[in-house]
């Protein structure tokens, strides 16, 4: 598997300073997944938005993982919804005109 598209943990930790546990507790609840190249764990590009996310769910509300989880799902489920009524949106404007 190529590193090409992957951002290494360590650095993450270094940039955002967290600990790699932070990352690790992220991975098991399956907020984030960590990818294993050469016995070093990586996160895919595509999910640093999450990742900046999260880290500001954490620090700005200072909740533990499992609050993280709860806030981040409704987030997403609040986009999915908007991203719906928009469409619907689109779809009853179509059929006015």
């Amino acid at each position: 598997m190529s590193k090409e598209n992957f951002i290494p943990i360590h650095k993450l930790c270094k940039l955002y300073q967290v600990e790699m546990s932070f990352f690790s507790n992220l991975n098991e609840i399956g907020l984030i997944q960590i990818t294993t190249i050469e016995q070093s764990h990586y996160v895919h590009q595509d999910k640093i938005n999450d990742i900046e996310k999260i880290i500001r769910i954490h620090r700005d509300l200072d909740l533990n993982i499992e609050g993280i989880d709860i806030v981040f799902n409704l987030l997403q489920k609040i986009d999915d919804l908007e991203n719906e009524m928009i469409t619907m949106k689109n779809r009853l404007r179509f059929y006015e005109n």
